[in-house]
């Protein structure tokens, strides 16, 4: 009975082992390893809008749990940037939609490079300049505290040439939060 109960209990260490690796727990998510950013170039001649994309993400149905959680990460930033006496950022719509865009694509892609091998800011040229992604973040300080513990995240959030931004999330089938934070010039 003993070796039983040995067995038993290995298994079940192995089982929460992976469980809590595998899964992460509830109040842990993931932030990619590095944020991005392109080069502002304002005699650029070219503007490249994904338009398919631009339109379903006007018609992402996004819950209000999220939009809250959106603004709130929106004032945690600004508040970030007050205490190192910068600017705060504005909130743009454009850079919302790409963000919106952006979060859908991460779902099934966690990557700065979109799901068909293109650059990130291919959503909207015109806006996009940086971009923080997460998953798994179920709220606005949880999201804003992992990007500020990050460098590269901390950097775009506190770059004094960002002057807008567009925050959004997309939910998978299982409830799961899937970050996309856009910044612009």
């Amino acid at each position: 009975m003993k070796k039983f109960g040995k067995i038993v209990a290995v298994l079940m260490a192995g089982v929460l082992t992976f469980t809590f690796t595998a899964c992460g727990s509830a109040n842990y998510g993931a932030i990619d390893d590095s944020a991005v950013k392109r080069e502002y170039d304002e005699n650029a001649q070219f503007v490249i809008i994904d338009d398919g994309s631009i339109a379903l993400a006007g018609s992402a149905a996004s819950s209000q749990a999220c939009i809250d959680a959106c603004s709130a990460a929106f004032n945690l930033i600004n508040q970030q940037r007050a205490a190192q006496g910068l600017a705060a950022l504005q909130w743009s719509d454009a850079l919302t939609n790409a963000a919106q865009v952006r979060a859908n694509e991460i779902i099934t892609s966690f990557s700065h490079t979109r799901p068909d091998g293109s650059e990130f800011w291919t959503v909207d040229s015109s806006v996009q300049y940086g971009e923080n992604l997460a998953k798994l973040y179920q709220s606005a300080d949880s999201v804003c505290a992992a990007w500020m513990n990050s460098p590269t995240h901390a950097a775009n959030m506190m770059d004094g040439g960002f002057k807008t931004v567009g925050i959004a999330i997309a939910q998978d089938p299982n409830g799961n939060w899937f970050w996309a934070q856009e910044f612009g010039y």
